[in-house]
């Protein structure tokens, strides 16, 4: 493993050295996840992004909202008695 791909400690003292270190100007902070991305394809989605969730707020029709809705708050308060939850 070289230098350039090295993770970052998980110590926190070791963590707080290599931050003075690179405040200092002593090494030089090497961020490997945006290394790797195509700037064309993040700015692509990015943009397809931004407006993704209100175009399909909009294609969707009133009935289909609310049974996507209501199938949401199915998945987060399921009714019926359920084991390992207490009760009032």
């Amino acid at each position: 493993m070289t230098d350039s791909h090295k993770k970052r400690p998980r110590d926190p003292n070791q963590l707080a050295k290599l931050m003075v270190e690179i405040a200092s100007g002593e090494v030089e902070d090497t961020d490997t996840v945006d290394a790797k991305k195509d700037p064309a394809a993040v700015s692509l989605g990015r943009k397809g992004g931004a407006k993704g969730g209100k175009a399909r707020a909009e294609k969707l029709t009133p009935e289909r909202r609310s049974e996507i809705a209501r199938k949401a708050a199915a998945a987060r308060w399921p009714s019926g008695n359920q084991k390992g939850k207490s009760g009032t």
